[in-house]
């Protein structure tokens, strides 16, 4: 058993506390008879079909957040790229590079969120590794996971397929993440009662995976949806039309960014999918979204149009029945949030 109440550089080393943390926490909470933590490497089986692949890393001050933590957080960010690629993920590995310092009750809460958000996606940790940093080079604690799943062969889904005309649509609230993480922090003197969005989004790519006239799926984490506009518009070479008065944004997440000066088009959010389909099935997927507990705020938000203009390939059409171009992002509004 660990009887240490911090990670300290030894718990890094190879040696028998390091071989406590990994047994007694993340072992103990992930829990799957797969993950062999005496093995390099372990074989896992795959379904006839695509293998779709995807790594990603995480780093969110505070760890902890209304709605979530790192732990979660990292399973649903790298699900979500998955089921929005058309694949329905199986397997996770995870890397955990830890700071000196922190306390093992607290990372074995982030693990437990972890293990739980794996379980509820229907997702495994096969295969992981540990790290420890010096105290001041970690931010806590990061986590690095790589995802595998597997999409019927010949999935249609790609920023290739989008044509002039399709429809753009967003499943529910933008920007929830980012300020949720930001009101944590606590730097602005601020409190209120936004909630992160983090969740898994494959109930909402399955609903309408099957759906014909689907283009393409890309959940708006780090950037927001005008970073997944401008990634549009550079992938197919099409104009992107937003409809500022049709893009859900809940009022307390827009009195925030009034105050403090942020666009909600630019925060991320954790567990909502951006969707572009042919303006006849632009309907059915709003309606099968909006069947959804976590699709009940979806709307219809803009179109494609014509051939993207170099200066100006991303246009918001105002509430004022005005027109203004959406640049992309270049500096960082909130750092460390996913």
């Amino acid at each position: 058993m660990i009887e240490d109440t911090h990670v300290s550089l030894a718990h890094g080393n190879g040696g028998r506390l390091m071989r406590a943390l990994i047994e007694e926490v993340f072992a103990r909470h992930l829990a799957d008879p797969a993950l062999d933590t005496g093995a390099d490497a372990v074989p896992v089986a795959l379904p006839a079909g695509e293998i779709v692949v995807t790594t990603d890393g995480f780093t969110v001050q505070p760890l902890s957040f209304p709605g979530g933590d790192i732990g979660a957080l990292a399973v649903h960010g790298t699900v979500n790229d998955l089921a929005v690629a058309g694949a329905r993920p199986l397997y996770l590995t995870l890397a955990a590079l830890i700071e000196e310092g922190l306390e093992i009750a607290r990372l074995e809460r982030i693990v437990a969120s972890l293990a739980g958000a794996a379980r509820a996606a229907g997702v495994r940790v096969v295969a992981g590794d540990t790290k420890v940093l010096p105290r001041g080079q970690g931010g806590g604690i990061y986590l690095a996971l790589t995802g595998i799943g597997v999409r019927p062969p010949g999935c249609g889904l790609g920023l290739g397929r989008i044509e002039t005309g399709d429809a753009l649509l967003v499943s529910g609230p933008v920007g929830d993440h980012g300020i949720a993480v930001m009101l944590a922090r606590e730097e602005f003197g601020l409190s209120g009662d936004v909630v992160s969005d983090a969740a898994s989004v494959l109930p909402l790519t399955a609903a309408i995976a099957v759906l014909p006239g689907l283009r393409f799926m890309r959940d708006p984490t780090r950037g927001g949806l005008a970073t997944v506009a401008h990634e549009i518009a550079r992938g197919a070479g099409r104009a992107v039309e937003l409809d500022e008065a049709a893009i859900p944004v809940r009022g307390t997440t827009r009195a925030v960014c009034d105050m403090l000066g942020y666009d909600p088009l630019y925060l991320a959010s954790e567990g909502r999918v951006v969707a572009v389909a042919a303006p006849t099935a632009a309907a059915a997927i709003l309606a099968a979204w909006r069947a959804l507990p976590e699709g009940e705020g979806a709307a219809i938000i803009g179109a494609i149009g014509a051939a993207a203009p170099a200066d100006a390939p991303v246009l918001l059409r105002t509430r004022i029945g005005g027109a203004r171009t959406l640049p992309e992002l270049e500096s960082d509004p909130l750092p460390r949030i996913c």
